[in-house]
């Protein structure tokens, strides 16, 4: 089925049991989040809830929590999606068979968004109400007020207007709190995001930006607006082609910018000159962002379609619901991969890391095919283009091997690919780090908001060590270590955790005990079975399990300023060192702090969960 709104979809899961409605009254602040969180780890079904506290609007949550859903909301388009990616891929294929190349016609007409004048062709703008109206989800306890959690911001090209120079995107909005006026929301958008270009050039023009933030709406605009596009291609064209349906726009005197018509609401107002504090907001790399300057939008109207729904997520350390986004995401473009990214075959951008933090890619090695042994010259390429565009650009950690080395390893299977890289590491040659680099806004573990580090390591060649697996032998004839350091843990192949004492150092500034650290090891026969060591605050948190590990590790470091080695030397302004590489993953002082839930939120839902509660058997 092509669901033409929301309501469609919702009938369509509760029919085939999908969905349940939750008569019960629920708290929108804090409550539903935690229960969001219990039903995506539970694989629950989508949860209608129809009596929410402050709001006359029923709340969606986990609409897209499971991979299976998500295959059924789209069961009927899919064919054809994946028809006209494929025919992108690989356009001389799709030459040779033009008749299986048949199958993406209907997604292409359905990529013509249809328009149509006057509010009657609207739903959206049935009903009025005012913004307090609206329902006030809070996720964690230290989020500033009141978040839109799947907005859909609309905006358009102050100077080339029209929906094909539009930008769709998933920016979160702060409804309340902070220095907000009655009439104000927050909009917080990246600086590398489609609509910080439009407002740019509003400003630069000095004209009011218009902006639309829509909820609900056909399931396909969701995925659109968080979907990696290549520059040209609009979410609106691309939401016809995953939802079977042409996109409805209406134009109507009233509203400065084409309506969705099919959305469930539509908050509009311009962007105002100045901005305001926004946050903090627990994100979904699993710490709080904090409050920063962002834009604000003023708004002058807030219309929805009678039987409004408002869909809703909460995000976390992950995985969350917005993982099963990136796994479809990444089914959907995994054949575009190469066309993409020049000498790039797979690609994956860790979950268990917090997404933008690791990203690792198996890429061709053939620059030198006359040498002795194959070493890493394309990779780094590869490496470039990845941080050069689309969202990979805000990866801090980049790893690639040589699919010549291993043709059937896969940049999903984070294990393998780890161990396959540490095998290869020679760290005299393998690292490259890039200073003062556009870090993403979420990540505080660099010099400034927005501005970090990246590094590029590429591994490429023959076998160099066999990597340990526990602490013995030789191995385990450590050197005694510099005062507060230990115990140690090993937490993978190659990889060991050391507890550090506490940081207490300002950023941007060496810590020297790393340095007693790398000097100490330097003396340990095991090091080279032990390529690769984080120091922790908690080793024993960090070897329970592997999503521990790369969790901490990756999102609590930055690459030119937390990474050590063995004697560490810089040579023509390139930094190498021995085994082991040693990270500083230890929370800093300037660090954001991690979420934790409200221990009487955690309470109040349990007991909901429990034998006889409105959500036993959901949760």
């Amino acid at each position: 089925m092509s669901y033409r709104n929301l309501q469609e979809c919702v009938a369509d899961l509760e029919r085939h049991g999908h969905l349940v409605r939750i008569e019960t009254e629920v708290d929108p602040a804090q409550e539903l989040a935690a229960i969001q969180r219990r039903a995506f780890r539970a694989k629950a079904p989508a949860l209608l809830f129809t009596r929410v506290k402050g709001t006359p609007f029923p709340m969606l949550g986990n609409l897209f929590g499971t991979r299976e859903r998500l295959h059924f909301i789209f069961r009927r388009s899919l064919p054809a999606v994946e028809a006209v990616l494929r025919a992108k891929a690989d356009p001389a294929a799709a030459l040779k068979r033009p008749l299986r190349s048949l199958a993406a016609l209907p997604g292409l007409v359905n990529m013509l968004p249809r328009v149509r004048g006057g509010s009657a062709a609207a739903p959206v703008l049935e009903c009025r109400c005012r913004l307090a109206d609206l329902p006030r989800l809070v996720c964690w306890p230290m989020d500033g007020g009141p978040f839109i959690t799947l907005p859909l911001v609309y905006s358009e090209d102050p100077a080339n207007p029209g929906a094909d120079a539009s930008n769709l995107g998933m920016y979160r909005v702060q409804l309340a709190g902070n220095a907000y006026a009655e009439d104000e929301v927050g909009l917080h958008y990246q600086i590398h995001r489609g609509i910080g270009a439009h407002h740019a050039r509003a400003l630069e023009l000095g004209k009011p930006l218009p902006v639309h933030i829509y909820v609900g709406g056909p399931p396909a605009l969701t995925v659109a607006a968080v979907m990696p596009l290549p520059e040209g291609l609009s979410e609106l064209r691309f939401a016809g082609l995953l939802g079977g349906r042409r996109t409805e726009l209406a134009r109507v005197p009233e509203l400065p910018l084409p309506v969705l018509a099919q959305a469930d609401f539509c908050i509009s107002g311009h962007v105002l000159p100045h901005c305001k504090p926004e946050g903090p907001f627990g994100d979904h790399v699993g710490y709080y962002s904090l409050t920063h300057d962002f834009p604000v939008l003023r708004v002058e109207s807030v219309h929805h379609r009678k039987g409004a729904i408002w869909p809703f997520t909460a995000v976390g350390r992950p995985p969350q619901e917005d993982t099963v986004f990136g796994d479809f995401i990444h089914e959907l473009t995994g054949p575009l991969v190469p066309q993409v990214f020049q000498g790039v075959r797979d690609v994956h951008a860790v979950d268990a890391a917090g997404v933008h933090p690791l990203l690792l890619a198996v890429g061709s090695e053939r620059y030198t095919p006359y040498e002795e042994e194959r070493r890493p010259r394309e990779l780094i390429t590869a490496g470039l283009h990845l941080l050069g565009t689309t969202q990979t650009a805000l990866a801090k950690y980049v790893f690639l091997v040589a699919h010549e080395d291993a043709p059937q390893l896969s940049a999903r299977d984070v294990a393998a690919f780890l161990r396959h890289l540490l095998e290869r590491a020679d760290f005299s040659r393998d690292l490259h780090f890039i200073t003062r680099s556009t870090s993403d806004t979420l990540d505080y573990t660099g010099v400034a908001l927005n501005e970090g580090s990246k590094l590029i390591w590429a591994s490429a060649g023959k076998k160099r060590r066999e990597l340990g697996l526990e602490l013995s032998g030789r191995a385990a004839e450590m050197p005694p270590l510099p005062q507060g350091f230990g115990p140690v843990r090993v937490t993978g192949p190659g990889m060991l955790a050391v507890a550090g004492p506490r940081h207490t150092r300002d950023r941007n500034r060496p810590d020297p005990r790393m340095e007693e650290l790398a000097e100490s090891l330097a003396h340990w026969a095991g090091r080279e079975a032990f390529p690769f060591v984080a120091v922790v605050d908690d080793a024993d948190f960090c070897a329970a399990t592997p999503e521990n590990f790369l969790w901490v590790a990756f999102t609590r470091s930055d690459p030119a300023t937390d990474v050590y080695g063995v004697n560490a030397v810089t040579r023509a302004r390139h930094w190498s060192c021995e085994a082991p590489l040693l990270v500083d993953a230890r929370l800093k002082p300037f660090h954001a702090p991690p979420l934790e839930e409200d221990l009487a939120v955690t309470r109040k839902v349990e007991a909901l969960a429990a034998l006889g509660g409105p959500l036993h058997n959901y949760l």
